[in-house]
């Protein structure tokens, strides 16, 4: 009940003063540049790497992202810069 009303406000919060949803909900911010950069922000840490896919924890759940040919360029505590020729960026809930 408590985290339902959290998120209810929140989301209000979020639409009547105008802030960034990724601040507010904790959300991750992804930005990719075509198939060849994706920057990570705001996730938990780094679950799994290998050349072909990555997977990170989130507040809620984890992102996969498949592709080939992966190099970590910037690794920080809360964001990631991935390089490589991304085919797929999935949402896990788990």
């Amino acid at each position: 009940m408590i985290g339902k009303w959290r998120r209810h406000m929140r989301n209000w919060l979020t639409n009547k003063m105008e802030l960034p949803a990724d601040i507010l909900m904790d959300l991750p911010r992804i930005t990719m540049i075509g198939q060849i950069h994706i920057y990570i922000e705001n996730h938990r840490g780094l679950l799994a790497f290998s050349d072909k896919e990555i997977r990170l924890l989130l507040k809620q759940g984890q992102l996969l992202v498949k592709g080939e040919d992966f190099v970590i360029k910037t690794i920080l505590p809360e964001e990631i810069l991935l390089e490589g020729k991304i085919s797929q960026v999935l949402y896990l809930d788990e």
